[in-house]
């Protein structure tokens, strides 16, 4: 009788190791996954992307306006990169980076603008979609 116990809880205690090592795949699967997801963006729309984020890093006589205030075009630059990395799994493209990163505030909805030296403002996005047009 008592080796009918030890076998019952032996087969338990196999059982409950082999369920363990199912869901630690699984999970393991699943960061695996959504990691694979965050790096489909192809090379073709990386190059993309950077060249519109120089495009506006390189940008003389310009101010890029973010909620209301003022950034010369290398601050410009360097938080559309930060806003890009945040936004990574969701950008798939310069389109998806145009929209969900350089068209408008996050946490207040307002737009970003350019505006040149003149003193003529345009949006952001529609900045970028110009010069999208020409790198294809």
């Amino acid at each position: 009788m008592q080796d009918r116990h030890l076998d019952a809880r032996t087969m338990c205690s196999r059982a409950l190791s082999v369920v363990c090592i199912v869901i630690s795949l699984f999970g393991a699967g699943v960061a695996s996954a959504a990691s694979t997801a965050r790096s489909e963006l192809p090379a073709a729309e990386r190059q993309k992307i950077e060249a519109l984020i120089a495009n506006v890093e390189k940008l003389e006589g310009a101010v890029f306006v973010r909620n209301g205030k003022d950034y010369p075009p290398a601050s410009a630059a360097k938080f559309l990169r930060g806003k890009w990395r945040k936004h990574a799994s969701q950008v798939l493209s310069a389109e998806d980076f145009i929209e969900i990163v350089a068209t408008k505030s996050s946490t207040t909805g307002r737009v970003y603008l350019v505006r040149f030296a003149d003193g003529r403002e345009i949006p952001t996005a529609s900045f970028l979609r110009a010069h999208l047009a020409t790198l294809r």
